[in-house]
Protein backbone atom coordinates (compact mmCIF):
# COMPACT_ATOMS: atom_id res chain seq x y z
CA UNK A 1 0.00 0.00 0.00
CA UNK A 2 1.03 3.68 -0.76
CA UNK A 3 2.08 5.29 2.16
CA UNK A 4 0.75 9.08 1.22
CA UNK A 5 2.44 10.71 4.21
CA UNK A 6 5.77 10.69 2.24
CA UNK A 7 4.42 12.39 -0.85
CA UNK A 8 6.77 15.65 -1.59
CA UNK A 9 4.48 19.52 -1.44
CA UNK A 10 5.50 23.02 -2.21
CA UNK A 11 4.34 26.38 -1.51
CA UNK A 12 1.07 27.29 -3.31
CA UNK A 13 2.20 31.03 -3.29
CA UNK A 14 5.61 30.29 -4.93
CA UNK A 15 3.65 28.00 -7.73
CA UNK A 16 3.43 29.48 -11.03
CA UNK A 17 -0.19 29.75 -12.21
CA UNK A 18 -2.17 30.47 -14.99
CA UNK A 19 -5.19 32.19 -13.70
CA UNK A 20 -4.63 35.44 -11.41
CA UNK A 21 -6.40 38.26 -10.24
CA UNK A 22 -5.40 40.67 -12.53
CA UNK A 23 -7.30 38.92 -15.30
CA UNK A 24 -10.55 39.13 -13.61
CA UNK A 25 -13.60 41.65 -14.21
CA UNK A 26 -15.65 43.85 -12.63
CA UNK A 27 -19.52 43.66 -13.22
CA UNK A 28 -20.28 47.61 -12.25
CA UNK A 29 -18.16 48.82 -14.54
CA UNK A 30 -19.43 51.25 -16.29
CA UNK A 31 -16.84 50.78 -19.54
CA UNK A 32 -19.11 47.42 -21.14
CA UNK A 33 -15.50 46.05 -22.16
CA UNK A 34 -13.87 45.82 -18.57
CA UNK A 35 -16.93 43.91 -17.35
CA UNK A 36 -15.60 40.91 -20.05
CA UNK A 37 -12.30 38.80 -18.31
CA UNK A 38 -9.45 39.11 -20.12
CA UNK A 39 -9.27 35.51 -20.49
CA UNK A 40 -9.67 32.66 -23.17
CA UNK A 41 -12.52 33.83 -25.73
CA UNK A 42 -13.05 37.39 -23.73
CA UNK A 43 -9.60 37.95 -24.29
CA UNK A 44 -9.76 37.23 -27.60
CA UNK A 45 -13.05 39.33 -27.98
CA UNK A 46 -11.77 42.57 -26.89
CA UNK A 47 -8.60 42.43 -28.67
CA UNK A 48 -10.68 42.08 -31.44
CA UNK A 49 -12.78 44.86 -30.91
CA UNK A 50 -9.44 46.83 -30.45
CA UNK A 51 -8.30 45.82 -33.74
CA UNK A 52 -11.15 46.93 -35.83
CA UNK A 53 -10.76 50.52 -34.27
CA UNK A 54 -7.19 50.76 -34.78
CA UNK A 55 -7.55 49.66 -38.38
CA UNK A 56 -10.03 52.09 -39.25
CA UNK A 57 -8.25 54.70 -36.73
CA UNK A 58 -5.26 54.13 -39.83
CA UNK A 59 -8.08 54.10 -42.54
CA UNK A 60 -8.26 50.21 -43.34
CA UNK A 61 -11.10 48.45 -44.22
CA UNK A 62 -13.34 46.51 -42.35
CA UNK A 63 -14.51 43.84 -44.54
CA UNK A 64 -18.33 42.33 -43.34
CA UNK A 65 -19.05 39.12 -44.90
CA UNK A 66 -22.31 37.40 -43.77
CA UNK A 67 -25.18 34.93 -44.26
CA UNK A 68 -28.48 35.31 -44.86
CA UNK A 69 -29.33 34.57 -40.86
CA UNK A 70 -28.16 37.95 -39.65
CA UNK A 71 -31.04 39.17 -42.06
CA UNK A 72 -33.39 36.98 -40.73
CA UNK A 73 -32.27 37.24 -37.03
CA UNK A 74 -33.28 40.42 -37.11
CA UNK A 75 -29.41 42.64 -37.30
CA UNK A 76 -30.28 44.31 -40.18
CA UNK A 77 -29.94 47.65 -38.57
CA UNK A 78 -26.57 47.02 -36.57
CA UNK A 79 -25.14 46.40 -40.68
CA UNK A 80 -26.57 49.55 -41.69
CA UNK A 81 -25.35 51.37 -38.46
CA UNK A 82 -22.11 50.48 -38.45
CA UNK A 83 -22.14 51.08 -42.13
CA UNK A 84 -23.20 54.38 -41.34
CA UNK A 85 -20.38 55.02 -38.33
CA UNK A 86 -17.49 54.07 -41.51
CA UNK A 87 -16.66 50.67 -39.25
CA UNK A 88 -17.74 48.69 -42.01
CA UNK A 89 -16.23 49.74 -45.25
CA UNK A 90 -17.54 46.97 -47.23
CA UNK A 91 -20.07 43.90 -47.00
CA UNK A 92 -20.17 40.62 -49.31
CA UNK A 93 -23.01 37.99 -48.41
CA UNK A 94 -24.82 35.27 -50.41
CA UNK A 95 -28.00 34.68 -52.37
CA UNK A 96 -30.39 34.22 -49.91
CA UNK A 97 -29.62 37.49 -48.50
CA UNK A 98 -31.03 39.77 -51.64
CA UNK A 99 -34.19 37.65 -51.12
CA UNK A 100 -35.20 38.06 -47.01
CA UNK A 101 -33.51 42.01 -47.70
CA UNK A 102 -36.10 42.30 -50.59
CA UNK A 103 -38.99 41.02 -49.00
CA UNK A 104 -37.88 42.92 -45.66
CA UNK A 105 -38.56 45.96 -47.17
CA UNK A 106 -41.38 45.28 -49.58
CA UNK A 107 -43.39 44.06 -46.83
CA UNK A 108 -41.72 44.14 -43.77
CA UNK A 109 -41.44 40.20 -43.45
CA UNK A 110 -39.64 37.34 -44.94
CA UNK A 111 -38.90 33.48 -44.24
CA UNK A 112 -41.81 31.47 -45.37
CA UNK A 113 -42.82 27.84 -43.77
CA UNK A 114 -40.81 25.75 -46.24
CA UNK A 115 -41.99 22.85 -45.27
CA UNK A 116 -45.67 23.76 -45.17
CA UNK A 117 -44.97 25.41 -49.52
CA UNK A 118 -42.82 23.02 -50.30
CA UNK A 119 -45.47 20.17 -50.18
CA UNK A 120 -47.74 21.91 -52.77
CA UNK A 121 -45.17 22.94 -55.03
CA UNK A 122 -45.68 26.92 -54.06
CA UNK A 123 -41.93 27.35 -52.06
CA UNK A 124 -40.02 30.49 -53.10
CA UNK A 125 -42.98 31.66 -55.75
CA UNK A 126 -43.92 34.57 -54.53
CA UNK A 127 -44.44 36.79 -57.89
CA UNK A 128 -43.05 39.99 -56.13
CA UNK A 129 -40.37 38.54 -55.38
CA UNK A 130 -39.02 36.80 -58.27
CA UNK A 131 -39.92 39.80 -60.48
CA UNK A 132 -38.47 42.75 -59.15
CA UNK A 133 -35.37 40.93 -57.97
CA UNK A 134 -34.89 39.20 -61.55
CA UNK A 135 -35.78 42.67 -63.18
CA UNK A 136 -32.95 44.80 -61.30
CA UNK A 137 -30.33 41.84 -62.03
CA UNK A 138 -31.48 41.59 -66.01
CA UNK A 139 -31.42 45.75 -65.73
CA UNK A 140 -27.73 45.39 -63.58
CA UNK A 141 -26.43 42.45 -66.61
CA UNK A 142 -27.31 45.21 -69.25
CA UNK A 143 -25.68 48.00 -67.48
CA UNK A 144 -22.67 45.83 -66.58
CA UNK A 145 -23.48 46.53 -62.95
CA UNK A 146 -22.61 44.51 -60.41
CA UNK A 147 -25.15 42.17 -58.28
CA UNK A 148 -25.16 43.92 -54.74
CA UNK A 149 -25.36 47.29 -56.65
CA UNK A 150 -28.25 46.17 -59.10
CA UNK A 151 -30.16 45.22 -55.77
CA UNK A 152 -29.85 48.47 -53.88
CA UNK A 153 -29.96 51.16 -56.72
CA UNK A 154 -33.77 49.18 -57.16
CA UNK A 155 -35.09 48.93 -53.80
CA UNK A 156 -34.26 52.72 -53.31
CA UNK A 157 -35.26 53.68 -56.87
CA UNK A 158 -38.91 51.71 -55.85
CA UNK A 159 -38.87 53.50 -52.70
CA UNK A 160 -40.11 50.64 -50.77
CA UNK A 161 -42.02 51.40 -48.03
CA UNK A 162 -39.46 49.66 -45.12
CA UNK A 163 -36.68 49.65 -46.89
CA UNK A 164 -34.21 51.37 -43.92
CA UNK A 165 -34.12 47.96 -43.19
CA UNK A 166 -32.42 47.12 -46.43
CA UNK A 167 -28.77 46.62 -45.91
CA UNK A 168 -28.32 46.78 -50.06
CA UNK A 169 -30.34 50.41 -50.31
CA UNK A 170 -27.45 51.42 -46.93
CA UNK A 171 -24.64 50.20 -49.11
CA UNK A 172 -25.62 52.34 -52.58
CA UNK A 173 -26.63 55.41 -50.77
CA UNK A 174 -23.19 55.30 -48.66
CA UNK A 175 -21.52 54.01 -52.01
CA UNK A 176 -20.09 51.74 -50.30
CA UNK A 177 -19.32 48.38 -51.95
CA UNK A 178 -21.89 45.65 -51.77
CA UNK A 179 -21.10 42.35 -53.25
CA UNK A 180 -23.62 38.97 -53.55
CA UNK A 181 -21.15 35.80 -54.33
CA UNK A 182 -24.31 33.61 -56.02
CA UNK A 183 -24.59 29.93 -56.47
CA UNK A 184 -27.01 29.07 -59.13
CA UNK A 185 -29.89 26.75 -58.23
CA UNK A 186 -29.43 27.08 -54.68
CA UNK A 187 -31.80 30.28 -54.13
CA UNK A 188 -35.37 30.27 -54.83
CA UNK A 189 -35.21 33.24 -57.09
CA UNK A 190 -33.88 31.09 -59.81
CA UNK A 191 -37.00 29.35 -60.06
CA UNK A 192 -39.05 32.48 -61.57
CA UNK A 193 -39.79 32.93 -65.46
CA UNK A 194 -37.63 36.49 -65.52
CA UNK A 195 -34.41 34.44 -64.36
CA UNK A 196 -31.82 34.74 -66.52
CA UNK A 197 -29.10 32.89 -65.83
CA UNK A 198 -26.70 34.81 -68.06
CA UNK A 199 -27.79 37.71 -65.96
CA UNK A 200 -26.94 36.76 -62.97
CA UNK A 201 -23.94 35.03 -64.01
CA UNK A 202 -22.39 38.23 -64.93
CA UNK A 203 -23.16 40.81 -62.15
CA UNK A 204 -22.05 38.36 -59.37
CA UNK A 205 -18.88 37.71 -61.46
CA UNK A 206 -18.46 41.41 -60.96
CA UNK A 207 -19.36 41.33 -57.79
CA UNK A 208 -16.65 38.83 -57.26
CA UNK A 209 -13.99 41.77 -59.47
CA UNK A 210 -14.90 44.38 -56.94
CA UNK A 211 -14.67 42.19 -54.12
CA UNK A 212 -11.32 40.92 -55.18
CA UNK A 213 -10.05 44.65 -55.51
CA UNK A 214 -11.16 45.33 -52.05
CA UNK A 215 -9.48 42.31 -50.54
CA UNK A 216 -6.36 43.80 -52.58
CA UNK A 217 -5.59 46.47 -49.67
CA UNK A 218 -6.76 44.45 -46.91
CA UNK A 219 -3.23 44.23 -45.46
CA UNK A 220 -3.39 46.06 -41.74
CA UNK A 221 -7.37 45.75 -41.71
CA UNK A 222 -10.09 43.22 -40.71
CA UNK A 223 -12.26 40.68 -42.60
CA UNK A 224 -15.11 39.47 -40.44
CA UNK A 225 -17.59 36.20 -41.42
CA UNK A 226 -21.20 36.30 -39.73
CA UNK A 227 -22.34 32.61 -40.58
CA UNK A 228 -21.14 31.98 -43.90
CA UNK A 229 -20.08 28.25 -43.86
CA UNK A 230 -19.08 27.81 -47.39
CA UNK A 231 -19.82 30.54 -49.81
CA UNK A 232 -17.60 33.28 -48.96
CA UNK A 233 -15.29 31.67 -47.05
CA UNK A 234 -14.59 30.13 -50.78
CA UNK A 235 -14.65 33.41 -52.03
CA UNK A 236 -12.72 35.31 -49.82
CA UNK A 237 -9.67 32.31 -50.38
CA UNK A 238 -10.23 32.89 -54.25
CA UNK A 239 -10.10 36.46 -54.13
CA UNK A 240 -7.26 36.60 -51.59
CA UNK A 241 -4.96 34.54 -53.94
CA UNK A 242 -6.33 36.32 -57.29
CA UNK A 243 -5.24 39.46 -55.19
CA UNK A 244 -1.44 37.42 -54.47
CA UNK A 245 -1.45 36.62 -57.85
CA UNK A 246 -2.00 39.97 -59.29
CA UNK A 247 0.86 41.39 -57.18
CA UNK A 248 -0.91 42.95 -54.39
CA UNK A 249 0.90 41.68 -50.81
CA UNK A 250 -2.10 41.17 -48.93
CA UNK A 251 -0.73 40.33 -45.21
CA UNK A 252 -0.86 41.46 -41.65
CA UNK A 253 -4.67 41.45 -41.53
CA UNK A 254 -6.63 40.00 -39.44
CA UNK A 255 -9.47 37.60 -39.57
CA UNK A 256 -12.01 36.72 -37.36
CA UNK A 257 -15.11 34.21 -38.14
CA UNK A 258 -18.65 34.17 -36.10
CA UNK A 259 -20.74 30.97 -36.31
CA UNK A 260 -23.30 29.06 -33.87
CA UNK A 261 -21.04 26.01 -34.29
CA UNK A 262 -17.50 25.18 -35.53
CA UNK A 263 -17.22 25.08 -39.53
CA UNK A 264 -14.42 23.75 -41.41
CA UNK A 265 -14.30 25.86 -44.53
CA UNK A 266 -14.46 28.79 -41.91
CA UNK A 267 -11.88 28.14 -40.08
CA UNK A 268 -9.19 27.07 -42.62
CA UNK A 269 -10.26 29.56 -45.42
CA UNK A 270 -10.54 32.62 -43.23
CA UNK A 271 -9.23 32.34 -40.17
CA UNK A 272 -6.14 29.94 -40.45
CA UNK A 273 -4.50 29.57 -43.97
CA UNK A 274 -5.07 33.29 -44.96
CA UNK A 275 -4.07 34.97 -41.57
CA UNK A 276 -2.62 32.57 -38.77
CA UNK A 277 -2.10 33.95 -35.53
CA UNK A 278 -4.09 36.83 -36.32
CA UNK A 279 -7.42 34.58 -36.42
CA UNK A 280 -10.12 34.28 -33.85
CA UNK A 281 -12.66 32.09 -34.01
CA UNK A 282 -16.06 32.64 -31.59
CA UNK A 283 -19.18 30.02 -31.01
CA UNK A 284 -22.13 32.11 -30.55
CA UNK A 285 -25.48 32.98 -32.23
CA UNK A 286 -25.70 35.66 -34.53
CA UNK A 287 -28.72 37.51 -32.29
CA UNK A 288 -26.09 37.55 -29.29
CA UNK A 289 -22.58 38.05 -31.13
CA UNK A 290 -23.78 40.76 -33.27
CA UNK A 291 -24.84 43.03 -31.00
CA UNK A 292 -22.55 42.49 -28.56
CA UNK A 293 -19.46 43.29 -31.01
CA UNK A 294 -21.60 46.48 -32.06
CA UNK A 295 -21.93 47.53 -28.16
CA UNK A 296 -18.36 47.02 -27.74
CA UNK A 297 -16.95 49.02 -30.26
CA UNK A 298 -19.25 51.84 -29.63
CA UNK A 299 -17.79 51.62 -26.31
CA UNK A 300 -14.27 52.07 -27.95
CA UNK A 301 -15.42 54.89 -30.49
CA UNK A 302 -17.13 57.13 -27.30
CA UNK A 303 -16.05 60.42 -27.82
CA UNK A 304 -13.89 59.61 -31.26
CA UNK A 305 -16.64 59.41 -33.86
CA UNK A 306 -15.09 62.40 -36.11
CA UNK A 307 -12.22 59.59 -36.59
CA UNK A 308 -14.90 57.64 -38.40
CA UNK A 309 -16.84 60.57 -40.45
CA UNK A 310 -18.21 58.87 -43.67
CA UNK A 311 -17.09 61.74 -46.23
CA UNK A 312 -13.26 60.22 -45.00
CA UNK A 313 -11.65 57.36 -46.41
Amino acid sequence: MLNIKKVKRYSLAGRKSKVHLSIYSNPHDKDFLKTVPDVLAGKNFKELVKRIVAARKNRKPVIFMFGAHVIKCGLSRFVIEMMKKNIITAIATNGASVIHDFELSYCGKTSEDVAEQLSCGRFGMASETGKLINEAVNYGAAKNLGLGESIGRMIEKNKLEFSDYSVFKAAHRFKIPATVHVAIGTDIIYQHPECDGASWGKTSYNDFLKFSEVVSGLSGGVVLNFGSAVILPEVFLKALNLSRNLGHDVKNFTAANFDMNYQYRAAENIVSRPAGKSGFYFIGHHELMLPLLYRSLLTLLRGKSSMFDTKKG
